[in-house]
């Protein structure tokens, strides 16, 4: 029987005019409201203990503007976040319900999902998508009761196959939209090896991800001048919020630097879960591991890397995306206990007299390393078993120059003591011993 495959086919989208660029938006923030709506109803209904399944129907609210098809799959895909959720929690994950696409402060996040026979891509000479909308938006803009909104694209489709749902969004950063499209392949047409291998992450503050796969290879996104600019607003937002008159919030100043930072940070987010699912596509992956932080966030890490991984890297945001775009790949999330995953050496396995100072691991057996990167390269080893692992390859060390995630050539990932620490103590600049996670 033949094995099928899911490959994403990426597209920038170009609405032909300023009408159809602001009916595009429109489209995609009724598609963010009515996903935050029932969200909000669902995890209402979650804390007080009642069914998430009985809520109103969206999909009559927001038809109008959406179209019918549109707002259901919009609630079918928020009812596969749920039952995802309620899997892990069968599985003994502790782990958060699903959350919003952002809020009013700080920005939406602005994406909608196209069911796969309602809307028509065309590649070559005029490549164009053509997709429904509501009525009303019909009504608003000017088009016939049958037309529907035609965009360009730009972009060559990496494989052909059965188109899947489209996803559609906006990156308000580059003032670009974009489509996502998935495709189901034939195994025999797939241009990479047969997916069986593994790969865990190391979720971190300085080091955004540091990968390690069963194939031997290592990715380390690094994060430092990212939060740097993170923090920089953060710091402007607080002098502002000082220099405001009594029974006064905020301001339209405020506001707008909220959703810059917000903005900033999920452009660099989704950039690099679909470069790194891409990466991992490539080496036949399979299943990815990701450590679950809750506890050991709220309980151990200091307070500025609690800043960093909660607020700056949004770490159940990113779990949500990771999931969302590995499903486009036919990759499989698990999150899964990391514990003691920083603290072991992976040469001897000592835990409790290792040391770690920025990106340096050390251990009084003699061995020293990447702290993050072997850090990763345990956690691997404990889901799948040590001899699954293969030998290392040189790290591919990315940094992100506010558009892509790109490799830095002839530049191995080295761990320098001098760097800021990442660990859970708040002795800043001095070797400390790592304790669990």
């Amino acid at each position: 029987m033949s094995v099928v495959v899911r490959r994403t086919n990426t597209f920038a989208v170009r609405p032909l005019s300023a009408q159809d660029k602001q009916l595009l938006r429109e489209l995609l923030d009724a598609s963010a409201s009515l996903w935050n709506e029932l969200t909000y109803e669902r995890r209402q209904q979650f804390f007080e203990g009642e069914s998430v399944w009985d809520t109103a129907d969206y999909r009559k609210q927001y038809v109008g503007v959406l179209g019918s098809a549109t707002a259901q799959q919009l609630i079918r895909k928020n009812s596969e976040a749920w039952r995802s959720f309620f899997a892990a929690r069968e599985d003994g994950e502790d782990t958060a319900p699903p959350g919003y696409w952002g809020n009013e402060d700080e920005g939406r996040e602005l994406r909608t999902y196209i069911r796969n026979d309602q809307y028509t891509l065309e590649t070559g000479e005029r490549s164009r998508v053509e997709i429904p909308v509501g009525q009303d938006l019909k009504d608003e803009y000017g088009l016939g009761y049958h037309d529907r909104l035609r965009l360009e694209v730009a972009g060559d489709p990496k494989c052909e196959g059965e188109q899947g749902r489209l996803e559609l969004s906006y990156d308000e950063v580059d003032d670009t939209f974009r489509a996502f499209q998935p495709v189901t392949v034939p195994d025999s047409r797939r241009d990479s090896p047969v997916a069986e291998e593994s790969a865990a992450l190391d979720v971190g503050a300085n080091n955004l991800v540091a990968c390690t796969t069963t194939t031997g290879q290592q990715y380390c996104y690094e994060g430092r001048d990212l939060f740097a600019r993170f923090r920089e607003t953060t710091e402007e937002i607080a002098r502002l919020q000082s220099k405001l008159r009594d029974g006064r919030y905020s301001s339209h100043r405020i506001r707008r630097l909220y959703r810059t930072r917000t903005r900033r940070r999920d452009h660099a987010q989704e950039a690099l879960v679909r470069d790194l699912m891409g990466r991992l596509y490539d080496e036949g992956v399979a299943t990815v591991y990701v450590g679950d932080l809750t506890d050991v966030l709220s309980t151990h890490w200091s307070a500025e890397v609690n800043e960093k991984t909660h607020q700056f890297w949004a770490y159940r945001s990113f779990i949500d995306r990771l999931a969302m775009t590995a499903e486009e790949y036919g990759i499989t999330v698990e999150v899964r206990s990391e514990a003691y995953t920083t603290a072991e050496c992976p040469e001897c396995g000592e835990r409790d007299d290792t040391e770690r100072a920025g990106d340096v691991f050390r251990c009084p057996c003699g061995y020293e390393g990447h702290a993050d990167l072997d850090a990763s390269r345990t956690f691997l080893e404990g889901q799948v078993g040590k001899p699954e692992v293969g030998s290392m390859a040189r790290p591919v060390r990315l940094t992100w120059d506010d558009h892509t995630w790109s490799e830095i050539p002839h530049s191995p990932v080295r761990a320098s003591p001098n760097e800021e620490r990442t660990n859970r103590s708040t002795d800043d600049g001095k070797l400390t011993s790592v304790g669990t996670a």
